[in-house]
């Protein structure tokens, strides 16, 4: 007695609570208050919350639950003394419409009672969402003599519940209407069935309510009406009724008022339940801030607003609706008006694929249509007097191929419980509890066994019907076990700072360089003759050549520009590359462009006495410029070993050139990311690695012990994660696409001289059975010692972490060989890829794609590359992110923030050997657009600010803890050096006339002495 008093009080505090909450925001039941949302989408700053994923828990007392409806998977239509119901019936006479498919067996839950509540009980689920089949209880559904079988289902049924802890939640009507009244009666278009169905409501009442203390009356009255009588996919299939829609529509509103108020009056002391509806939805945006809300809002009424308005609000239709509603709206009187009018005791929704998959284009709003699980809670919220609110079902389908490999599944349940967590923490949306939608697989209405959206797999064409768990159960179990997505150390930044001689360093994808100089004569020798006429003009003297001006550096005329944005940047290094096709357009070493030589020399230098160093990458094709010259495109570019013995020549040249300034070289950019694009992807990157390692050894050899310079090559390293945490498989594909993207080129240069076992092993195997013709080439031995080794440091880019599942492939490319595909988590934050080369495995003709926002992957990264080549230096040559924004740009301050704090944890807890970050300048490759940079000439957007505080502090140091590096400890150059090395002609003449003018003033001093001495 004393623990029923302490919950009786206990729901007496909870109701008088509600009851002044909903007293004091009543502004915002308003019609139309939801307006805000859609609002907000355009105003709310989306770095904040909406769009980032939240890693918090659900409160304490949060419910975990798991649906189903009795129609779906009980089976046994006719066993025990059952009666048909209207989708009995409608399956059997409509044979065509669902090609022979019935709901006869199904899952056969009504004989496999004890495998059900195995699969409940390893979920762990607080409580299970069902319904009662009203004919499996009164088989010509008047209230009478009940059928003891199924009668005494449903009581076990509760009682294994409940001696397992599990809390019943019972849908009285979900859709599986008794055959016999709507014979007799015409179904839900007639008013008798209201208190038809008030009298079996209260024989459940009395014969279950003293366990069951969550009612729902009627399960999506939405879809009852729309698909009975306008689209005809539900029984009785009228179409295009609209009269009949709406006044069935009607009846089943007063069919739960009177039922909520049946409860109320006579079991609800006793009892001390709620009752509730389940009201289904869609959810709609706008896609740009000049939406038509009263088009919005037409739409969410004739969705949810028809039955949640009145019951939620004032007892009436919503107004959008009366006013544009052909034929019109029954009407209520004020005495029902009142009746109807907060008749429940909670909020039930639904959300999920049943109203998506079946609105109309108008309902749609062209194509506005969002599955914001988040969003469409606050509307919610702000729409109908802030209830308490009850996920009723939520979900999605899997294809009927799929078994228990459900990968989509999980990624989308991940999304809406975010989005629910989100809204609740950040909306203060009031949900106490979520049902995952639904236990088990069974026959989906109008598409029968064609989808699967239970959380255990079933056999329909087994006889034992046996319930195995799907990767979406094993992943809602762990939710659950977890009360959400808790705070773990990956997810937490870390403080603490990087060595003092850690480079901070820019990355340009294309130097754009100007040969356009300020002044014409430096490119044109002729000699001119000016005005010689009186015209004003210049005359052309033939015949007559002059010397020509040697450049200097302020001779080109984006020079100094270019060296002042980089000096905004406060950094260490600065990363860039030269074009092999401006160097040597033909080739040859005798057709050297020297003017590029200088123009690079004058960055280099010029950096160098801002204490910048620069980082040059010798070969950095791009997607729209391959960048070989035009001869050796013609023999087959890197399909040629001759283009690999012409890069050595390039290679060597600029190591003579800019040898003594340039102490860090890459011979080459994202060669394994570059080279897919090739006919012959293997033969090209054979020869690529050949071309590298000859030019290493050509600096190791010649220029080394003079220059004392690090030469590597830059290796796209993007991370691979197993798309289904659960699946072998998928682990196994991840790790090869590891394989095939980054120990392809590092394996050869950095461990063995060769390419991974694994893949070759791999793509044998394939050959074998005839999947893939493909061939990975041999090294001779000679060559094979030639590469092994020819890498001063481990260097990579890396952008995006890709989710990889396996998936076999036939044929004979290189993106088909490691049978590995690709899977966005809908969770993450998703920039724009300018083109497809950041993002390798899509169609070459697709010319942008979206990339995650998943700042771990940098730090997992970088442990593979430690754990598999050892803990080697390794510089960070390239990571960004594609903003559009002109100036603040907080997308990429985001991205920069979290990734470098993921470097930080790789150095401090992984003991990375991680030297130096380089964040990288996007700039398209065909414009000159400085919006699209990370810099703008007339104000620096915001992340430079941010850059430039985070290199300061050389890291995140908490408080005081911060460490100053000593001056000695950075790297110093000496710009009198540099200066005197460049200018050291002019410098020479210089010192040359001072000396004579020194000179000249001596013997001028002594002469005039020698003239005032007296003879």
């Amino acid at each position: 007695m004393r623990t029923m008093s302490e919950r009786g009080l206990k729901r007496l505090f909870i109701a008088l609570l509600l009851l002044y909450i909903g007293a004091n925001v009543a502004v915002q039941g308003d019609p139309g208050a939801g307006k805000a949302v859609w609002e907000n989408k355009w105003s709310h700053n989306y770095m904040k919350n909406s769009k980032l994923f939240l890693y918090d828990t659900f409160p304490r007392n949060f419910m975990w639950g798991v649906g189903s409806s009795a129609f779906q998977i009980e089976g046994s239509w006719k066993t025990d003394g059952k009666g048909p119901s209207v989708w009995d019936h409608f399956t059997h006479t409509e044979y065509f419409r669902f090609n022979n498919a019935t709901a006869d067996i199904s899952s056969n839950s009504y004989n496999s009672l004890d495998k059900d509540l195995t699969a409940l009980e390893s979920l762990g689920v607080t409580f299970y969402l069902f319904s009662i089949s009203w004919p499996r209880l009164f088989p010509n559904g008047m209230v009478g003599s009940v059928n003891n079988k199924g009668f005494q289902y449903y009581n076990t049924l509760i009682d294994s519940l409940i001696q397992r802890k599990i809390i019943p939640i019972v849908t009285l009507y979900h859709w599986d209407l008794p055959l016999a009244l709507q014979e007799q009666y015409g179904g839900w278009s007639s008013e008798a069935m209201i208190d038809i169905f008030n009298e079996y409501a209260k024989f459940c009442f009395q014969a279950f309510g003293d366990r069951v203390k969550f009612w729902i009356t009627i399960y999506n009255p939405f879809l009852i009406a729309w698909h009975g009588y306008k689209t005809g996919k539900y029984p009785p299939g009228q179409k295009e009724n609209l009269a009949a829609m709406y006044t069935v529509g009607h009846n089943l509103i007063k069919a739960h008022a009177t039922v909520w108020h049946t409860y109320d009056r006579q079991f609800r002391n006793l009892q001390k339940g709620l009752v509730s509806i389940v009201l289904g939805s869609h959810w709609i945006e706008p896609k740009n801030n000049s939406f038509n809300y009263k088009s919005f809002q037409l739409s969410m009424d004739l969705v949810l607003g028809w039955f949640a308005k009145p019951i939620f609000v004032d007892g009436d239709y919503p107004d959008s609706l009366k006013a544009q509603i052909n034929p019109p709206l029954p009407t209520f009187t004020e005495k029902e008006k009142s009746f109807i009018n907060r008749t429940a005791d909670f909020f039930a929704f639904s959300f999920g694929p049943n109203i998506f998959r079946t609105l109309q284009h108008h309902l749609k709003l062209r194509d506005c249509v969002s599955l914001h699980l988040g969003r469409v809670l606050t509307w919610i919220k702000l729409e109908y007097n802030n209830p308490r609110i009850l996920i009723a079902e939520n979900g999605w389908f899997s294809d009927s191929h799929i078994k228990t490999e459900d990968t989509i599944a999980i990624y989308l349940m991940k999304k809406f419980i975010n989005e629910l967590l989100k809204a609740i923490r950040f909306d203060g949306v009031n949900v106490f509890g979520y049902t995952a939608w639904s236990l088990l697989d069974g026959f989906e209405w109008q598409f029968k066994y064609g989808i699967r959206k239970g959380l255990f797999y079933v056999d329909f064409s087994s006889k034992n019907k046996s319930r195995i768990a799907k990767s979406s159960a094993f992943f809602y179990k762990q939710i659950i076990e977890q009360n959400g997505f808790p705070v773990t150390e990956i997810s937490q930044m870390v403080n603490g700072q990087f060595p003092c001689n850690f480079s901070w360093g820019i990355a340009e994808t294309v130097l754009q360089v100007n040969n356009v100089f300020l002044s014409p004569e430096f490119v044109d020798n002729n000699l001119y003759i000016w005005n010689c006429s009186g015209d004003q003009k210049l005359y052309k003297v033939n015949g007559v050549t002059m010397s020509p001006h040697p450049l200097k550096c302020t001779d080109f005329s984006n020079f100094k520009q270019h060296v002042a944005l980089v000096r905004k940047m406060n950094v260490t290094h600065y990363s860039f590359a030269f074009r092999w096709t401006q160097i040597l357009p033909h080739v040859s070493l005798s057709s050297v462009n020297r003017s590029i030589l200088i123009y690079y020399r004058c960055i280099i230098s010029e950096l160098l006495k801002l204490n910048i160093t620069s980082t040059i990458t010798l070969y950095h094709p791009t997607s729209s410029d391959i960048d070989l010259p035009a001869l050796l495109l013609k023999k087959g570019g890197w399909l040629s070993r001759q283009t690999a013995v012409a890069f050595n020549e390039y290679a060597k040249l600029c190591f003579q050139e800019f040898g003594d300034l340039v102490k860090l070289w890459l011979t080459m950019n994202e060669p394994n990311i570059n080279v897919q694009t090739s006919r012959d992807t293997y033969k090209a990157a054979h020869n690529m690695i050949i071309a590298h390692a000859l030019a290493w050894h050509t600096y190791n050899r010649d220029y080394r012990n003079k220059y004392h310079g690090l030469v590597s090559l830059t290796l796209r390293a993007d991370w691979a994660e197993q798309a289904n945490p659960f699946l072998e498989s998928d682990k196994r594909a991840a790790e090869r696409l590891l394989q095939f993207q980054i120990a392809w080129f590092a394996d050869a240069i950095f461990k063995t001289g060769d390419y991974p076992h694994k893949m070759r092993e791999y793509i044998h195997c394939k050959n074998i059975k005839g999947l893939s013709s493909s061939f990975l080439p041999y090294f001779t031995e000679e060559e094979t010692q030639m590469i092994k080794g020819t890498a001063d440091f481990f260097a990579i880019s890396h952008f995006t972490t890709r989710l990889i599942f396996h998936k076999p492939k036939n044929g004979t490319k290189y993106e088909m060989d490691h049978d590995g595909s690709l899977l966005r988590d809908v969770t993450l934050l998703t920039f724009p890829s300018p083109s497809h080369s950041f993002f390798p495995f899509l169609s070459h003709r697709q010319t942008h794609s979206e990339m995650a926002v998943a700042p771990r992957g940098i730090r997992k990264v970088l442990q593979w590359i430690k754990s598999r080549y050892g803990n080697m230096d390794i510089y960070i040559m390239a990571n960004g992110v594609w903003d559009i924004s002109t100036i603040s740009d907080e997308l990429r301050i985001y991205y920069h923030k979290n990734y470098i704090n993921e470097v930080l944890k790789a150095h401090l807890l992984d003991q990375v050997n991680v030297r130096g970050y380089y964040a990288l300048e996007l700039k398209h490759t065909n414009t000159n657009e400085l919006s699209l940079r990370l810099l703008n000439v007339s104000e620096p957007k915001t992340s430079v600010e941010f850059y430039n505080k985070l290199i300061s502090a050389n890291g995140f140091p908490l408080g005081m803890s911060r460490k100053r590096c000593p001056m000695d400890d950075k790297p110093r150059h000496c710009p009198m050096c540099v200066l005197i090395k460049e200018e050291k002609i002019f410098i020479f003449f210089g010192f040359c006339l001072l000396l004579t003018t020194a000179l000249l003033t001596a013997i001028i001093f002594i002469h005039k002495k020698k003239q005032r001495k007296p003879y």
